[in-house]
């Protein structure tokens, strides 16, 4: 937090002052104090930035796959024995990508098989409402920190951010948070590719596949960014998203698995942003997908093209049979038909942002 430096300051002041003897001057205290400050600012800043270079890399070393050898199939990765899996996987991902409209980047992990997959990860994507995933594990991580629980109104908020992808929620933590808060955060991550939204337009921050993988595994494999709790507390939230978002990523997930999905859709003049992250745990199973793609000529369109790579990567981890055709009816939308290819969908679309001002004509 950002008076730690100044905490660590107060308390050798007070050290200090507690162990003097009777009757020594003010004047003395003052001196003394001015003498110490300066040397005790620069070890409590030297001291902070070791701590966060530590933390960053031991989180990279938590969330980089466990050694061993490695082969590479296409856009995918796997060790030796899970090879035949990387080559279907690269080639129903890649082919479901070929000819759509639009850019696409995609990455998917399989915790159990350790079977990764990237396209594209770091082409750059206006996040619209899947920052609300970063804004919600930021002030986490900020109260992690401070030793203190989300007050009621944070997790009101939190609540209605996540599982309703309310914008006025997301604007007023995204507000308490603060950018140096969020950038913190992103520091200690590692997600070094993505750059904060200006001017209050939270939507418009830039992101990648890569470094939203790097958010998905921060929630669901063990890091000292955030604590059990914290993230037992936001999957919890994206477990719960109302049944009316829950397209994209979910698309072609067996029953049976816990879901976590947080979706983001915005459009403008040259097309749809449409971007998904989930995480699928339970029964065994411990995947990730991120798909972001942009330029969509229509929303349907967009979802369409995210929920295509996802049944492949749903079939293909969860192995032949019914996992191919499953499809959590009660809690991924109704894909759009080909009638309302083009217009936005009455049930998903809400302004991911808000809206920036227009230059003047």
């Amino acid at each position: 937090m950002r008076t730690r430096g100044l905490t660590v300051v107060s308390a050798i002041l007070a050290t200090g002052m507690l162990t003097m003897g009777a009757g020594v001057a003010a004047a003395a205290v003052v001196k003394s104090a001015a003498r110490v400050k300066p040397a005790a600012r620069a070890a409590a800043a030297t001291a902070e930035r070791g701590a966060r270079k530590l933390t960053r890399i031991t989180t990279e070393a938590a969330l980089a796959s466990p050694p061993g050898p490695r082969v590479s199939a296409g856009i995918c990765s796997a060790p030796p024995a899970y090879k035949a899996l990387a080559v279907q996987l690269s080639a129903g991902i890649q082919a479901e990508l070929r000819g759509r409209a639009g850019n696409h980047a995609v990455t998917v992990y399989d915790a159990v098989t350790r079977v990764a997959c990237h396209a594209n990860d770091r082409q750059h994507f206006a996040s619209a409402s899947i920052v609300k995933a970063l804004i919600l594990a930021a002030l986490l991580r900020w109260h992690q920190e401070g030793g203190t629980p989300l007050s009621s109104w944070e997790q009101g908020e939190a609540t209605r951010m996540i599982t309703q992808s309310d914008n006025n929620a997301a604007t007023a933590l995204w507000n308490e948070v603060g950018a140096s808060r969020l950038q913190h955060f992103l520091n200690l991550a590692g997600m070094s590719q993505t750059q904060l939204g200006t001017g209050g337009y939270w939507g418009l921050t830039q992101v990648t596949a890569h470094d939203e993988m790097l958010l998905l595994k921060l929630l669901t494999l063990p890091n000292p960014v955030l604590s059990p709790a914290a993230r037992a507390y936001q999957l919890g939230l994206m477990a719960r998203v109302t049944p009316s978002q829950r397209w994209g990523a979910p698309a072609g997930a067996p029953s049976g698995v816990t879901v976590h999905v947080k979706n983001g859709w915005l459009p403008e003049s040259d097309g749809w942003h449409i971007n998904s992250l989930g995480a699928f745990t339970g029964k065994g199973k411990n995947y990730l997908i991120v798909v972001l793609t942009d330029d969509n000529p229509s929303e349907g369109y967009g979802i369409d093209t995210v929920e295509n790579v996802a049944r492949v990567v749903h079939r293909d981890l969860n192995a032949a049979g019914s996992a191919s055709s499953a499809r959590l009816a009660a809690n991924v939308a109704p894909t759009p038909t080909a009638s309302t290819q083009g217009q936005p969908s009455s049930w998903a679309w809400v302004p991911a942002l808000p809206t920036p001002p227009r230059p003047p004509r």
